[in-house]
């Protein structure tokens, strides 16, 4: 304790002395409420909001379960949504989670089709981004029998009740297994799984990164099929990654297709439980199936097949409503760039159409697909639909969230399915984001902006607050605690217009004197940094900043998201090339300004946002002074096929598009200080984009700093990891900015 008094005593001493330069020292202690370090943000997590976790909506459409934590005593309660009851009926409490004396931690639950079980997950452990392995158990919440779903597969993945109750399917070693609750006797549906080799049900390692997808089976609505993707892997090249700990190095290896390398063959497939029989699809030519998907209400099965290029999208439908199988290809969509892949897809009560999203107007926007190929619009203007959020049970109003207010916020609306009577159910700017009941009937909604945490609120079908869940008060009067300046929003201009932009400048700010200038940046296709949204402990760490005498600003590109088709992929075939643009631009009219330092412009990024860094740096050495890339790519030959061919195609067909844009091939123009971080064990982004940098900044005789995270993935985390890396990251901006 006496060393954390003089260390926060000495802080603030270090503090006080680079703002007491223009002002007294009475005036700084009116100012300091107290000082901010790196430790309360990413050692303490002191900042972390509450959320509200496992929300499940039942059946009834009026009540809804959640995971309580209380005094670290757990349970499951109910609750409804009308006269809502912090309290709840208790369904599942910690006596009912004891097998063979050992207490079951609940990771995640779902309910059987007349909610009298429970599935249950354990001991869940990350394999890579969304993909897991972990135990399962069956809860039968009328005798509070509690058994695992399979003793002898522990480590399995995507347990899943069957639309009846009565069966349960997951993947083991790449393979089906399908349980039978009744009789208790399990069945293995495929038998070729291997590892590195034959995938069955569950996705390869750049399906899972690229489509977000993992779960490659979808029981069918009446429980008498399952379909299945099967992963060929065998062509595709092995990568490897040393973990480091013991005397001799593990040695990892997976399956990762580079751009313009093989990927896997996949197929589709559905299983019959009834004749024991697995049919194989004809889906015609194809390179990728990201997406396929039972009717709610009737077995017919979407499957979406994408070329290469992923320019050319196909519907095809699979029919098994009928004593034969009907197969068609129902909708198709081509682009001159290409076709984004998402889960905005409903198939409609009348088995006769489908909802989906599509760009077709320059505008993201919900469309009508009838099977016989007709193609109704129903969403209009100049903004992105942003996803689904579902249907009505009488199948006539469609739930959504959009960008409608502006790129840098997202609102929650309802409009009928002929088109007619949009309303918003989220009145507030600022970030909105909804779970929605079944029948529709209600809603959780988190609303943030980005200078407040999550307010959590339980609403109607019509947008009325009924009740509020969280409101993060504690969190609020913790942040009171500190003296903290507003992140305040702006356009700038751009290489070739106007541009989203944040700034945050240092507290008790004076237009007459001059500021360094911190850019945090990401400006990659599929993600913005420009967010009227609270960015937890990144908003900390840019406060932290700011009580340290540092503009921090950020700004979204040419190639981001919500501003349109063309505006997002005004990027294809040259990958950096407009973003650097962008950030240039915006580097010179930040220099513009009476109050910047144009001589003290960092700049910052992590992944997408490493490798702009890198550009910035190389190719923009004349306006950046530091540079801070964590995790970058450094070439495009050396990521994944499917996200870079989406934007580059193929190094064979686009050399110069991959070379005129790598920072490999730039080495030599750096001025500045740059810094390059890595995790040795990250299977994302490879520790070989910054090996293959460090060797070129050596051939160009170019001294630059380096950090290496051994065993850390891409999101360098874990113990200590993050504390030290911004104490790093930290040091390193007071030193060189």
């Amino acid at each position: 304790m006496f060393k954390k008094i003089n260390f926060l005593s000495f802080l603030l001493v270090v503090f006080i002395s680079k703002i007491a330069q223009s002002q007294s020292i009475e005036q700084v202690q009116k100012i300091i409420k107290q000082p901010l370090t790196v430790e309360s943000i990413w050692k303490n997590y002191e900042f972390s909001s509450k959320g509200f976790p496992g929300f499940n909506g039942m059946n009834d459409g009026e009540h809804f379960t959640k995971m309580n934590f209380d005094k670290s005593k757990f349970s499951i309660t109910k609750h409804a949504f009308l006269n809502y009851s912090g309290e709840g009926e208790v369904l599942v409490s910690e006596k009912d989670l004891l097998y063979k004396g050992v207490s079951i931690q609940v990771d995640d639950y779902s309910f059987n089709a007349d909610e009298t079980k429970l599935l249950i997950t354990t001991n869940a452990q990350s394999v890579y981004r969304r993909s897991y392995i972990a135990d399962f158990f069956v809860l039968d919440l009328k005798t509070k029998k509690l058994l695992p779903l399979d003793e002898n597969r522990a480590g399995s993945t995507l347990a899943e009740f069957s639309p009846d109750g009565t069966k349960i399917a997951y993947i083991h070693n790449n393979n089906i297994f399908v349980k039978d609750l009744i009789s208790g006797k399990t069945n293995q549906i495929t038998l070729d799984g291997v590892k590195n080799n034959i995938i069955n049900g569950t996705t390869d390692w750049v399906y899972e990164e690229e489509f977000a997808l993992t779960k490659g089976f979808d029981w069918s609505p009446d429980s008498k099929y399952i379909s299945f993707l099967k992963f060929n892997e065998s062509k595709v090249q092995e990568f490897q990654l040393a973990y480091y700990g013991k005397l001799y190095p593990e040695i990892y290896k997976y399956k990762y297709p580079k751009a313009g390398e093989d990927n896997s063959i996949v197929t589709a497939h559905v299983f019959n439980l009834t004749s024991k029989k697995t049919i194989t699809l004809n889906l015609g030519e194809y390179e990728y199936i990201p997406r396929l998907q039972w009717s709610n209400s009737s077995n017919q099965l979407v499957i979406q097949t994408l070329n290469r290029h992923q320019n050319h999208v196909k519907y095809q439908l699979a029919d098994f409503t009928g004593k034969s199988l009907v197969q068609k290809v129902i909708f198709e969509e081509k682009s001159d760039t290409y076709v984004d892949i998402d889960d905005n897809l409903i198939i409609l009560k009348d088995g006769k159409s489908l909802l989906r999203t599509s760009e077709a107007s320059g505008f993201m926007h919900i469309y009508q697909v009838g099977f016989d190929g007709t193609n109704k619009q129903i969403t209009q203007g100049n903004w992105d639909v942003i996803e689904f959020l579902g249907i009505s049970d009488d199948n006539q109003t469609i739930f959504y969230t959009s960008a409608e207010k502006g790129a840098i916020y997202k609102g929650i609306y309802k409009i009928n399915l002929n088109g007619s009577s949009k309303t918003a159910l989220s009145i507030e700017t600022g970030y909105n984001r909804a779970e929605f009941s079944k029948g529709m009937k209600y809603f959780v909604k988190y609303h943030s902006d980005a200078n407040t945490p999550n307010v959590i609120t339980l609403c109607d079908a019509n947008g009325e607050e009924l009740e509020i869940l969280e409101n993060n008060q504690r969190l609020l009067d913790r942040m009171n605690n500190y003296s903290l300046s507003k992140k305040e929003f702006m356009t700038i201009e751009g290489a070739a217009g106007k541009l989203n932009a944040w700034m945050i400048k240092p507290m008790n700010f004076d237009p007459t004197k001059k500021y360094p200038v911190y850019i945090n940046i990401y400006g990659g296709p599929g993600s913005n940094t420009v967010t009227d949204e609270f960015d937890g402990n990144d908003y900390m760490y840019h406060q932290l900043l700011a009580q340290r005498g540092y503009i921090v600003f950020s700004v979204d590109p040419r190639g981001t998201m919500f501003r349109g088709a063309a505006f997002k992929k005004s990027t294809y075939m040259q990958l950096g090339k407009l973003e650097l643009e962008d950030f240039i631009a915006a580097a010179k009219e930040l220099g513009k300004m009476e109050f910047v330092d144009k001589t003290r412009i960092g700049i910052q990024g992590w992944s997408y946002g490493g490798y702009m860094t890198s550009l910035a740096m190389t190719k923009g050495a004349d306006y950046f002074k530091m540079g801070i890339a964590v995790a970058p790519v450094t070439n495009w030959r050396f990521y994944d096929n499917i996200y870079t061919e989406r934007f580059m195609r193929t190094p064979q067909e686009n050399a110069t598009g991959y070379d005129d844009n790598s920072p490999i091939n730039f080495a030599n123009k750096i001025k500045g200080k740059y810094f390059l971080i890595h995790g040795s064990g990250d299977d994302n982004v490879h520790y070989q984009n910054s090996m293959e940098m460090i060797t070129a900044l050596t051939n160009a005789n170019v001294q630059f700093d380096l950090f290496i995270y051994p065993n850390k993935d891409h999101g360098i985390y874990g113990g200590n990891t993050r504390n030290h890396l911004f104490n790093m990251l930290f040091n390193y901006t007071l030193e060189n900015l």
